[in-house]
């Protein structure tokens, strides 16, 4: 997937609602082929490499198990293991150490 094919969606209520739900300040979260974002606006989200890492991580996971298999999967692993210990979650969080180490 190209970056420019990539729709960033700030204001997101998606994104808000994930806010909402992780009592954090600002969420970035792809659903399909769009990053939607709360509390953060689209300059410093992409000045943020580790970041748009992640979630370009979790971009190709829609992309390779389609998107509502690829949500049923996230929902499954979440239940089983929760967020942080989430297999998706692990491996974008590994993009982003990837990213750190070249």
């Amino acid at each position: 997937m190209k970056f420019n094919e990539i729709k960033i969606v700030e204001n997101s209520w998606f994104a808000r609602l994930a806010r909402l739900v992780l009592r954090t300040d600002n969420v970035a979260m792809v659903l399909g082929k769009a990053i939607h974002l709360s509390g953060v606006k689209k300059e410093a989200f992409l000045r943020n490499q580790a970041w748009v890492a992640h979630e370009h991580c979790h971009l190709q996971q829609f992309k390779k198990y389609g998107f509502f298999r690829f949500l049923w999967l996230y929902l499954i692993e979440s239940m089983k293991v929760g967020y942080y210990h989430n297999k998706f979650e692990v491996e974008a969080r590994l993009a982003e150490k990837t990213l750190d180490a070249k």
